[in-house]
């Protein structure tokens, strides 16, 4: 588990400079909105075979699912679809606090602490959400 005041800087950074945040020009892509807050975040992906070549979001709304949407295009761009969903199980069971952070959730486990807040919970999973459900309808996946 990550120190609080790194976790605290890990997402600040990521909020401040998200990493792959923009259009991923022709490639599939899926919008959802947290109904509660409002934030809001559109993922794209780009497949290559079984593996996740290139991965992008936009989106408004607070540090944590911007933070988080930014931190996931880092942990799974290149990964395989077998890879990219063992590691976005893992995440969920730290956020949903049934599963202490893994150490190779790397950066990701800066979140860890979203689980003593239950109303953020959704915040940090709206991204996650969204590249599942992009991975659902993306064809051969």
């Amino acid at each position: 588990m990550l120190p609080e005041t790194v976790a605290r800087e890990i997402i600040a950074s990521h909020q401040q400079r998200p990493r792959n945040r923009g259009e991923l020009v022709g490639a599939p892509f899926i919008t959802l909105e947290n109904q509660g807050c409002g934030d809001q975040v559109t993922v794209w992906a780009r497949l290559e075979e079984e593996t996740i070549a290139d991965l992008h979001f936009d989106g408004k709304g607070c540090a944590i699912s911007q933070s988080s949407a930014s931190m996931m295009t880092l942990a799974l761009k290149g990964r395989t679809l077998a890879e990219a969903r063992a590691l976005s199980a893992s995440f969920q069971q730290m956020v949903m606090g049934e599963a202490n952070p893994d150490p190779l959730l790397g950066d990701l486990q800066a979140l860890s602490g979203v689980s003593r807040l239950h109303a953020r919970r959704k915040c940090a999973l709206l991204p996650w959400k969204a590249l599942a459900g992009l991975l659902e309808t993306a064809p051969g996946a």
